[in-house]
């Protein structure tokens, strides 16, 4: 079984690495020093992008591409940032070689074409969906819905704090050190449960976008010690 601790010695599979949510989680952990796999149902596209992102972080990184499953298996942690249409098909072919490790969903349930309309599956939200196919006992959390990923490919500070839902307290402290890798601020936001509210505010992020024309809306937490 995956130790519940995150330590650059290890290493993140980014299931979806070849979408720009998950480019730019894997610039940032890469340039941390994290070893990280780009996964993608094509070979060929995580190989590609894994070659983008090395020529983009910089000489001393590690990061490869594989196919899905072969990523996540490869990882100690791993990371699913495919779009809602991909997502139950992700966690089902992942399933057979993550039991015991940490998996953090970063799927939003977003329903074209109203997508700032918050629209949850039956499940209550993405994360508990996942869940349910993972099965009980998973080590799962939900993080970096929130976050846009026009930020992450920079090396700028991000005016946006991510709220970390998850199935357990050991598992979201694991998460948080992952979030703080990455040179954001994160929050435990509690159980899994809660992850509806937190993948709802994307939905209520994209529309505010809209309105006022800007790309990156996010959000922060007042009134606590930073």
């Amino acid at each position: 079984m995956a130790e519940n601790n995150t330590t650059p010695s290890q290493t993140i599979a980014i299931i979806g690495g070849t979408g720009k949510e998950g480019k730019g989680l894997a610039y940032r952990w890469a340039r941390a020093g994290y070893k990280v796999i780009i996964g993608s149902r094509v070979p060929e596209k995580a190989l590609a992008a894994a070659a983008e992102l090395r020529g983009l972080a910089g000489d001393g990184v590690d990061i490869r591409g594989m196919e899905n499953p072969e990523a996540a298996q490869a990882a100690d942690v791993v990371v699913v940032t495919v779009p809602y249409s991909a997502h139950r098909g992700a966690f089902e072919a992942i399933k057979p070689v993550v039991q015991g490790k940490i998996v953090v969903d970063v799927t939003v349930p977003l329903v074209p074409t109203k997508v700032s309309k918050v629209q949850m599956p039956a499940a209550g939200s993405a994360a508990l969906e996942a869940y349910q196919i993972l099965g009980e006992g998973a080590q799962l959390a939900s993080a970096f819905q929130n976050i846009s990923y026009e930020h992450l490919l920079k090396d700028e500070s991000v005016d946006c704090d991510v709220l970390v839902c998850g199935s357990s307290k050991t598992v979201r402290s694991a998460v948080l050190a992952l979030v703080m890798a990455a040179g954001l601020i994160g929050f435990d936001a509690g159980p899994l449960e809660n992850s509806v509210v937190v993948e709802g505010l994307t939905s209520v992020l994209i529309g505010i976008n809209k309105q006022y024309d800007v790309q990156s809306a996010g959000i922060r937490i007042t009134g606590v010690p930073r």
